[in-house]
């Protein structure tokens, strides 16, 4: 079977819909499968602009990453995890979607990046990728996303691809890409079966 041919999803097609516990909004980049809703999604990416301390929405069986796109910072309690400072130069934080959770802004209004993958059926890997770090990209995934910070160009699968910001690559399947000219930071998300 042929595998699907890279896609951009541009930023200004992304799907807007509100939290799950109704206290905000998260922008949905890419899930699978398509269309799925909350309960029954395997995998799902998403941006989230956090305006006010409170809560996270609880994931029943679902393992998530956060890393911070913009703001000042956000101090998560995670249960059974303790405090975590989370600012955009931080390493993504794993933690699972089902542990209560709760939110504190350090100073003012914050976006960021959720990575999610049902336990036992995916798994996912979230990292930063900066000028300088090398052109190759890992792309040993089922499938694989990268997020782009600021312009980048792309060539996956041997076609050119030029990306705005926040809009997003996906490549399915283990596909060679290569950064053209890295000029600004990308998120690199990995997503498998397990």
């Amino acid at each position: 079977m042929r595998q699907p041919e890279p896609k951009i999803l541009a930023s200004a097609r992304h799907r807007r819909m509100p939290w799950k516990n109704g206290g905000g909004e998260t922008v949905e980049v890419a899930v699978f499968p398509e269309d799925s809703d909350l309960a029954g999604f395997g995998w799902r990416v998403s941006m989230a602009t956090v305006a006010s301390d409170g809560p996270f929405s609880l994931f029943p069986g679902i393992d998530r990453t956060l890393a911070l796109l913009s703001g000042q910072g956000m101090e998560l309690e995670i249960e059974g995890m303790g405090r975590h400072l989370l600012v955009p130069e931080s390493t993504p934080l794993p933690f699972p979607a089902d542990a209560q959770t709760s939110a504190r802004l350090t100073g003012g209004a914050i976006t960021d990046l959720n990575v999610m993958t049902r336990r036992g059926l995916f798994r996912h890997t979230l990292r930063r990728i900066r000028p300088g770090s090398g052109p190759k990209l890992d792309t040993v995934h089922d499938w694989t996303l990268v997020l782009a910070l600021a312009d980048l160009a792309i060539v996956a699968a041997g076609t050119p691809f030029r990306l705005g910001t926040l809009d997003v690559l996906l490549m399915e399947g283990r596909r060679e890409a290569v950064i053209d000219c890295p000029g600004g930071d990308a998120y690199l998300i990995g997503i498998d079966r397990v």
